[in-house]
């Protein structure tokens, strides 16, 4: 069983940054992709970036890319997600996510909810204008 804890989410001002961190149990953090998505109100979980287990490679939706960064950190089983330039549309509900089974990262399987076993409580994120 994995557990996903999710912190650093809050309330900023649009141009501000956050770091979101994620720890995991389980001795095996270092086998696992992982994923960070989004829910905003009354909308869809959406994607917002993956790193896989080597921290080789890593993808991130449209809306983020350039502005968000993602990493990782197997020592601490953490996975984190910096955020930069934020922007009111970023507003949500921030979760990790985890992909126990040991393979190649590759995007369409980054994208997609169903390919990760564990999942996060999720933390807020409320950016104001």
């Amino acid at each position: 069983q994995v557990q996903l804890v999710e912190s650093g989410g809050g309330l900023v001002q649009a141009g501000g940054s956050l770091r979101l961190s994620c720890a995991a149990s389980g001795r095996t953090f270092s086998n696992y992709n992982m994923g960070w998505f989004r829910r905003a109100p009354g909308k869809e979980r959406d994607f917002v970036a993956a790193i896989s287990w080597t921290g080789g490679s890593t993808y991130y939706g449209d809306s983020v890319k350039g502005r968000f960064t993602i990493s990782r950190d197997n020592a601490k089983s953490t996975v984190y997600l910096q955020m930069n330039s934020l922007k009111p549309e970023d507003t949500a509900v921030y979760y990790c996510a985890a992909d126990s089974r040991r393979r190649p990262l590759v995007i369409a399987q980054a994208m997609d909810v169903t390919v990760y076993d564990y999942w996060g409580q999720g933390t807020q994120v409320t950016v104001s204008s």
